[in-house]
């Protein structure tokens, strides 16, 4: 590919092919293509000029290798593509800065060329939409905004102030256009977290294998097979098999459904445990997903809760409003001092300012590379008072590694035990699982498949055959409690006095406890300064929940400075925890990255997934953090806090000054031409304060702290 780099800086490049150079949806499969490196994260193309913007993990060597991509880029690998909710959020926001681009010229043109008569017919013709709103919320015996809007604009016209009635009807039209835009970004954002971004599936042929196959060429009456953490792709019936399914994303229920055969699963629903084979009913656009993401295209509801409340102050505003414009011309009889009381309109600024400042809120966030998926969650945040985290992966790197392995017996050697341990554990993702496959790896141990099938059962361990006899591998509650594995007086000693610092994995074979082995989750070095800062900020609770030991969990919370902690929990004793949490009165976020965490994570007032979670864990997280750092936690609590607070500063000062130009027009000090002019200059400057970056005087400040640590 022929191209000129336009702009170059440390994380971002941008470059030009020219026109021409690739149609909008080739556009849309280069920036796929380039999405595929690990060090790119966003790309945006634009056909109509040939410009192609890379923003990447700042590195010299990964911008060569971005060169070198678009170098060999040839005319036969531009193939077309669907966008990215990236891409398609950038273009709602694009199409919404031209509109307001293309309203402000034509409001200057007007002004500055066309003759008074053509204006004021213009401002005539405009104001029939006002009006005739008005009039439908006047014989719907409806006192709203709508109506408060229309008599505005009526009276102005009636007393020949063309240029108020102009000017209020211009900003009206911009608050209009705010309001379409944070509707069209909240639809986009979660229509794409329901959407299913699914390239393959297993089909079972003929002959009974399973191959895979793209996920566009499935048919009714395939049979599709479903893997343990998969999100099921289609519509369907149970033919075989039984596990549990999680339809949070469907239903918003946390707790995972016992499918069996004969049952129906849905698309967009996720396998938790166990294996299942689905005759396929419906896909693509006939599923139940898409259609309730139809739906969704033609809601209403999707405004956040703080723009809500804005909107219904506005209204609540409005009898207000007409109640002193009527006392004005009742004491005055001068209608020019009752018309410079009804131009002064609050609702104007406060639907202005409110959606403005979560949009700001919200492009600030993903400029942080968090996603949000809606405003009502940035306010839910920032109203919590206590926060849950999830351990493993979440407090740790999920890097955990084997510090010790201890037989139990003399019928199996040290290595033996951590042979077949990773024998049986590298059939799963799990980190705990991969640890122990690593360390046998490193320590040169081979092993064989010597066990039959393996079953994995979430939270507990793993069950399966070895050398005929039944092996069971996990936590102490699992083995000693659900398996009855009997353990002897010397053992329990040995268990205590070696693994009282380490989360333990237990073997056992043919119902004898043969093995333990230690494992280490160092806690991230940044946890306990973020956990201080999170209650320095308001966040009156922290709590821990973990499945590991109680050995393990002490260690972590106390390195962590965490005194509110529950170890050996099983998922639904976390969203258990979570729902007692709120009965309480608290208003709690979950934070976690597994498949264990999603029923807590559906429940919680907002939920936060980890950069590295499950497909499921981002499906029901409100929040998803695109890095890996828990900084991130204390930057949205100061972006959530910063919000609100740039919300209610907006309600006083609107309040202030549009008080003073009531009186002052009351009082007859200034004319209704002047109270129209200050009204729609102070509402167009709190407009621009509430676009302001909430974050810049923090990030000034950390700035400062990091200048202060190096010197």
């Amino acid at each position: 590919m022929k191209y000129q780099v336009m702009h170059d800086t440390e994380s971002r490049l941008r470059i030009r092919a020219g026109q021409w150079a690739f149609t909008k949806k080739e556009g849309y499969g280069l920036a796929s293509l380039l999405l595929n490196q690990d060090f790119i994260y966003e790309v945006y193309t634009s056909h109509k000029n040939g410009s192609i913007t890379i923003y990447y993990d700042q590195n010299n060597k990964n911008k060569e290798k971005i060169l070198t991509i678009l170098n060999k880029i040839t005319q036969d690998d531009l193939t077309e593509a669907e966008p990215t909710q990236t891409q398609i959020s950038k273009e709602i926001t694009d199409d919404f800065y031209l509109k307001l681009s293309k309203m402000i010229v034509r409001r200057l043109l007007g002004r500055w060329f066309l003759p008074m008569p053509i204006k004021n017919a213009l401002t005539i013709y405009r104001a029939l939409k006002y009006i005739w709103g008005g009039l439908d919320s006047l014989t719907s015996f409806r006192i709203d905004v709508a109506l408060l809007d229309g008599a505005a604009v009526t009276g102005a016209l009636l007393q020949k102030q063309f240029k108020p009635a102009s000017s209020m009807m211009f900003l009206l039209s911009i608050s209009d256009a705010l309001e379409d835009y944070t509707v069209q970004k909240a639809k986009s954002t979660l229509k794409d977290s329901l959407a299913l971004n699914i390239d393959t599936v297993w089909i079972i042929d003929e002959n009974g294998e399973e191959k895979q196959v793209s996920a566009m060429d499935i048919k009714k009456k395939d049979k599709i097979k479903v893997h343990m953490g998969d999100i099921i792709p289609v519509d369907g019936k149970v033919i075989d098999g039984e596990g549990m399914v999680n339809e949070a994303s469907m239903t918003g229920e946390p707790l995972a459904v016992h499918k069996t055969i004969g049952k129906t699963v849905h698309a967009g629903t996720v396998m938790e445990e166990g294996n299942i084979i689905v005759e396929v009913y419906s896909m693509n656009k006939e599923t139940r997903l898409n259609k309730i993401i139809d739906l969704i295209e033609n809601s209403e509801d999707l405004k956040a809760q703080t723009q809500s409340k804005a909107e219904k102050l506005a209204d609540s505003i409005v009898p207000y409003s007409f109640l002193a414009t009527a006392l004005t011309y009742l004491i005055t009889r001068n209608p020019s001092k009752a018309l410079s009381v009804l131009m002064v309109d609050f609702s104007c600024a406060i639907k202005l300012t409110t959606p403005l400042s979560i949009i700001s809120a919200m492009r600030e966030a993903s400029d942080n590379r968090m996603m949000v998926k809606g405003g009502k969650f940035l306010e839910a945040y920032a109203n919590a008072d206590t926060i849950v985290f999830d351990k493993t992966g979440t407090l740790t790197n999920a890097t955990p590694k084997v510090v010790e392995v201890i037989p139990m017996s003399k019928r199996y050697e040290r290595d033996e035990i951590l042979r077949i341990a990773a024998c049986i554990e590298e059939h799963f993702a799990h980190s705990i699982a991969t640890a122990i496959v690593k360390q046998a790896e490193e320590e040169g141990l081979k092993h064989e498949e010597d066990h039959s099938e393996v079953e994995y059962i979430v939270a507990h361990g793993i069950v399966t055959e070895y050398g005929g006899k039944r092996a069971v591998i996990g936590s102490k509650h699992f083995l000693f409690d659900d398996e009855k594995v009997k353990v002897t007086k010397t053992q329990e000693k040995k268990i205590i006095q070696k693994a009282a610092k380490h989360s333990v994995v237990y073997l056992a074979i043919d119902g004898k406890l043969e093995g333990i082995i230690c494992i280490d989750d160092p806690v991230r070095p940044e946890a306990k300064q973020v956990i201080n800062e999170l209650k320095n900020l308001g966040v009156e609770n922290i709590i821990m929940l973990t499945g590991d030991s109680e050995s393990g969990a002490k260690a972590s919370a106390e390195a962590l400075g965490i005194t509110q902690y529950q170890s050996q929990v099983l998922p639904e004793d976390k969203s258990r925890i979570v729902e007692q949490l709120k009965t309480e009165g608290k208003t709690v976020i979950m934070v976690g990255d597994g498949i264990n965490d999603s029923p807590a994570l559906a429940i919680a007032d907002v939920s936060v997934s980890m950069k590295h979670s499950s497909d499921i864990a981002r499906e029901v997280a409100d929040i998803s953090l695109l890095s890996d750092d828990l900084y991130d936690l204390i930057t949205l609590r100061k972006l959530s806090v910063g919000m609100l607070d740039k919300i209610n500063t907006n309600y006083k000062n609107i309040v202030a000054v549009n008080g003073s130009l009531l009186v002052l027009g009351v009082m007859g000090v200034i004319p209704p031409s002047t109270s129209s002019i200050i009204h729609n200059l102070s509402t167009m400057l709190f407009g621009v304060m509430s676009t302001k970056s909430v974050l810049n005087n923090d990030s000034i400040e950390v700035e400062a702290i990091e200048v202060a640590d190096t010197s």
